[in-house]
């Protein structure tokens, strides 16, 4: 495996990271597990708030990374 196919792939793995945070968040699964530790309030919306820009921060950025990278290869 070369060096350029496993930085792509680590790419494709944050990328599909970000997703997966900003679907939990969105869905409420982050804050039906922060119930179960019997946390609540405003504390559970501000947890749940970062981790949905945290992941829709990082399916951006590494979605950009995706892109420009099958920009450079469609173009060669």
């Amino acid at each position: 495996m070369s060096l350029s196919s496993s930085s792509t792939f680590g790419i494709f793995l944050g990328f599909l990271t970000g997703v997966i945070w900003l679907f939990l968040a969105v869905s409420g699964t982050i804050t039906g597990f922060l119930g179960l530790l019997q946390l609540t309030g405003i504390l559970v919306t501000i947890i749940n708030v970062l981790l949905a820009l945290l992941g829709f921060l990082c399916s951006l950025v590494f979605g950009l990374y995706i892109f420009k990278r099958a920009w450079h290869y469609c173009r060669d």
